[in-house]
């Protein structure tokens, strides 16, 4: 199945605590466009391809989706170390430290917690490759918003890391939806799942 390593595909290593960038980043752990919706999408939707080309391509981006949710999840812990109630106050973070206290939850930056209805499968493989075009580039924008906010160099330089993954996978979807085009249209039909 996975032959897992017991490191980081990237390394976390936050020397300053921030809850305040906290509750930012915890967006991408459990937020509609964030990793933990992306590898649920990509490994569902992997069923419905039309090759193996294509299936391996989504069970290898959505496992390293996970690895991504796995980093995510790091950096809030470390951004939340020895939170105090003072910190806590004046950070903003309180809403939701009070439900979770430091642990990682996955939530929007608003609290919400995560839903399913934030995954798109709908059987179809063009459709489906292009929910994931449209997802890896809200990714990157969700990225590139925390780039603006924060002023840690140690959060952005994993969160840079994070973002030109996003880039990655959103070329290898493309192809892949070229790919699954071609391979539909030329047998002059529409791909049904029965």
């Amino acid at each position: 199945m996975w032959d897992y390593q017991r490191k980081l595909i990237y390394p976390v290593k936050i020397k300053n605590p921030n809850p305040k960038l906290a509750k930012i980043v915890i967006s991408q752990y459990g937020g509609p466009d964030g990793e933990l919706a992306a590898s649920l999408r990509y490994l569902s939707q992997r069923f419905t391809m039309p090759d193996e080309v294509s299936k391996g391509l989504l069970t290898d981006i959505g496992t390293e989706e996970l690895a991504h949710l796995e980093m995510v999840g790091t950096l809030v812990n470390q951004l939340t170390r020895g939170t105090n109630a003072d910190c806590v106050k004046e950070s903003g973070f309180y809403d939701y430290f009070i439900n979770h206290s430091t642990g990682v939850y996955p939530a929007n930056t608003n609290g919400t917690p995560f839903n399913a209805m934030a995954l798109a499968v709908t059987g179809d493989p063009i459709t489906d490759l292009n929910e994931n075009l449209a997802a890896e580039q809200k990714a990157r924008s969700t990225y590139d918003n925390i780039l603006r906010m924060s002023d840690d160099p140690d959060v952005n330089d994993v969160i840079k890391f994070l973002r030109e993954r996003e880039i990655v996978h959103y070329q290898r979807f493309g192809e892949a939806l070229r790919r699954v085009e071609e391979k539909l249209t030329s047998k002059n039909k529409f791909y049904m799942n029965n």
